[in-house]
């Protein structure tokens, strides 16, 4: 304790810069902040689906390579299609014939009714085979298209434009219809935080939040506040402007506004420190003089760096915030 009292005196012993200027001291306004990590999440995280079961022949994508929509991204084929064709062929083949019988009946018949050899009824009839016969050839011939377009819909589009997240299978694995094939996020990026639900009340729509990242700090705007409450924390997306996106899902640390009190704030420059000790140079009817100080949290206001005063200094003290 007499080492300290020394080392006070000896401070105040030393001569004092000349006065520049003076600041009265009064409480402001402080916005205290939480330290939370966000990840790095893309807008749209849509799966590129198989819409044909089968096997995978060709993956055109690894992760991390840019898409566009519609691109390919894989080729299915199921060899059953090709079966499939070729029996309905052979069904196709089968009815013409038939059909081409039926007109030939259906040309004699009405030769035999000219000739009053026949009945009209019975040309009817042949009328009505014809009939049945196209229209058989019609609905399989329909029914070839559909596997056609079964055989087409073994090309695997992406759905949107973005960058290849997770390609879950591999060439020559069998997929089955509606499984992904690969995973694209696209439509921009955002960061999302989860924030514990005690500071959920002090959240605020359009506040400033801010960033650091690989790059360096950055700031941010809350955008976005979800009112589901998940294990405790509320849910919240941040609008950053250039954001990295080599990476989805990164960590990055963030630094909410969830509250305001009132402080003591004196300029950076205003601090002096000598032996280990800091102090404040304060302006009195006796002159200048120092005070030991218990410094705190560090703060930017209006463009000033500005550091907070625990204890030392009173509301109403003129600090003297410059020296020469």
């Amino acid at each position: 304790m007499r080492t300290l009292i020394a080392i006070v005196a000896l401070a105040a012993s030393l001569p004092l810069a000349s006065l520049a200027e003076d600041l009265q001291l009064a409480e402001v306004s402080v916005t205290e902040w939480k330290a939370v990590y966000g990840r790095i999440e893309a807008r749209s995280r849509i799966p590129a689906r198989a819409r044909l079961g089968g096997t995978l022949v060709s993956l055109e994508v690894i992760e991390g390579d840019v898409v566009t929509a519609g691109q390919v991204v894989a080729q299915v084929v199921d060899a059953k299609i090709n079966y499939q064709l070729a029996a309905i062929d052979a069904q196709l083949q089968a009815l013409a014939a038939q059909l081409d019988n039926a007109k030939g009946e259906l040309t004699r018949g009405e030769d035999l009714l000219a000739r009053g050899v026949t009945t009209a009824q019975r040309l009817d009839a042949l009328r009505t085979q014809v009939d049945v016969l196209m229209g058989q050839i019609a609905a399989v011939g329909a029914d070839r298209k559909v596997v056609e377009q079964q055989g087409l819909e073994g090309t695997v589009l992406a759905p949107i434009s973005g960058r290849v997240l997770a390609v879950p299978v591999a060439a020559g694995a069998v997929v089955l219809p509606g499984e992904a094939v690969a995973t694209i996020g696209g439509g921009g990026i955002f960061l999302r935080i989860a924030v514990p639900e005690r500071h959920a009340a002090f959240l605020q729509e359009g506040a400033a939040i801010e960033i650091e990242t690989a790059a360096g700090p950055s700031e941010g705007t809350l955008a976005r506040i979800y009112p589901l409450i998940e294990n405790g924390r509320v849910i919240a997306d941040v609008e950053v402007p250039d954001l990295p996106e080599s990476f989805i899902n990164a960590r990055v640390l963030v630094r909410l506004p969830i509250d305001t009190r009132t402080a003591l704030m004196v300029p950076e420059t205003a601090v002096i420190t000598r032996t280990g000790l800091d102090f404040v140079e304060i302006a009195s009817p006796r002159g200048a003089v120092l005070r030991t100080v218990v410094l705190g949290q560090r703060q930017t206001l209006d463009g000033a760096a500005m550091i907070e005063v625990l204890s030392g200094l009173l509301v109403g003290d003129r600090v003297v915030t410059a020296h020469e």
